[in-house]
């Protein structure tokens, strides 16, 4: 096993823990460990929301969820030599749910899923879904079913949802910049169109006093991806994949966390993959000024990881740029995939699942989102492909219909 340069007592908050983590961006978190290059080492991680969803039936506790508390990252890591311009090279060589465990915290032999409320958080389709709902998946190696999704059964594709470098303080302000402006546009939107710095709950590693407090004020949320990766939410990024990182501040400062244990191309729910605590080993290299070498000026670039599941047969169902009132949008490629979303939803209805519970599955199982068309106006045509074998009966239409059943139901608020 690799050395652990992170660990994580999973029985603690991540308040408590030992060493602290980070859950904002700051240039000026200081790395909890250096390496060399080519040094590998593992990170242990805690879950997104920090042990404060449970493994019940009530989807109270997603419902009142504290939004400041994401995502509690492991790091920051330094590579020694790695300066701005170039590319950090970062191998996932393995991941998973926290060995040999069982117990209350996601991670710990399961997981959840889950939609966000839209005075909370919302989602891809949170004006159709606005309250929060959860379903919780057992583990069985790389396997995992739900009490709350009957008749599903699949394997996950393990990946970090968030994995990024520190930005530089002119990049942090231009974060800040943008966002503001964006804001600014419709102040009182709900759900809010960005997420601007917010101190309360912020943690940053060992930084404390006013140090803390003048970061603090000007750190970056980590809930969007940016031009330093962060929460990418790419189910593909699993074990084999190689990440090429631009390099914004001295020792790169890497920092990994939210664990998934599967998700669906574009996590549609928001809190859509498979939330877990874990670990993940890595091996870290360096390509010196390899950003002006390859033209890479901003965001990752990526191999994909060489394991998925073998599904070769797929249900697909395709969205255009026409909403839900019969409007028609030029090449909108969003409205596309959201029509395809809930083509696959009304679909998975007719054979007794609710909309949450299919609104749900498609945000957990490894179905694949392709913008198949965007070139022919007026309509960018979107397409959702789902795997036919993770259900135990058959879901292919067919002239008999569709086999109705009471398919139970996902957690809910009071």
């Amino acid at each position: 096993m690799p050395e652990v340069l992170f660990s994580i007592d999973q029985s603690k908050s991540f308040f408590d823990q030992e060493v602290l983590p980070h859950n904002r961006w700051h240039p000026d978190v200081p790395p909890v460990a250096s390496v060399k290059p080519g040094a590998e080492f593992r990170l242990e991680c805690r879950e997104w929301f920090d042990g404060t969803i449970h493994n019940d039936d009530s989807a109270d506790d997603l419902r009142d969820v504290d939004l400041t508390l994401a995502h509690p990252l492991s790091g920051p890591i330094a590579v020694e030599g790695a300066q701005p311009g170039d590319l950090l090279v970062v191998d996932i060589l393995d991941l998973g749910p926290v060995p040999q465990e069982t117990g209350p915290v996601a991670g710990q032999g399961w997981g959840y899923t889950g939609i966000f409320a839209k005075i909370n958080g919302g989602g891809f389709l949170t004006d159709h879904f606005p309250d929060a709902y959860k379903a919780c998946w057992d583990f069985h190696g790389q396997v995992c079913t739900s009490r709350h999704l009957p008749g599903v059964r699949f394997t996950g594709i393990t990946h970090p949802g968030l994995i990024g470098v520190a930005p530089s303080h002119e990049m942090l302000g231009e974060w800040n910049r943008r966002e503001a402006e964006l804001i600014a546009t419709d102040p009182d939107r709900v759900p809010p169109l960005a997420l601007p710095p917010e101190p309360h709950n912020a943690v940053l590693g060992d930084l404390d006093g006013d140090d803390l407090d003048r970061a603090a004020a000007e750190a970056a949320r980590t809930q969007p991806p940016r031009e330093n990766g962060g929460n990418q939410d790419i189910k593909n990024l699993s074990r084999g994949s190689r990440v090429f990182m631009p390099v914004y501040v001295e020792g790169g400062k890497l920092s990994i966390g939210d664990l998934h244990f599967s998700q669906g191309d574009g996590e549609i729910t928001f809190c859509g993959a498979i939330e877990m605590g874990g670990f993940i080993d890595v091996h870290v290299d360096l390509i010196k000024d390899g950003m002006q070498a390859y033209g890479v000026t901003t965001n990752p670039m990526f191999f994909p990881g060489n394991v998925e599941p073998r599904y070769s047969e797929f249900l697909s169902f395709v969205g255009i740029s026409v909403d839900e009132d019969g409007g028609q949008h030029y090449l909108d490629s969003q409205i596309a995939y959201r029509q395809a979303c809930l083509n696959a939803i009304a679909y998975l209805e007719t054979f007794g699942y609710s909309g949450e519970q299919a609104y749900l599955l498609l945000g957990a199982a490894p179905i694949e989102g392709r913008f198949s068309g965007v070139v022919d106006i007026p309509n960018s045509c979107a397409t959702l492909y789902l795997p036919t074998a993770i259900f135990d009966f058959d879901v292919r239409p067919s002239g008999a219909g569709p086999e109705r059943a009471d398919r139970g139901s996902c957690a809910m608020t009071s």
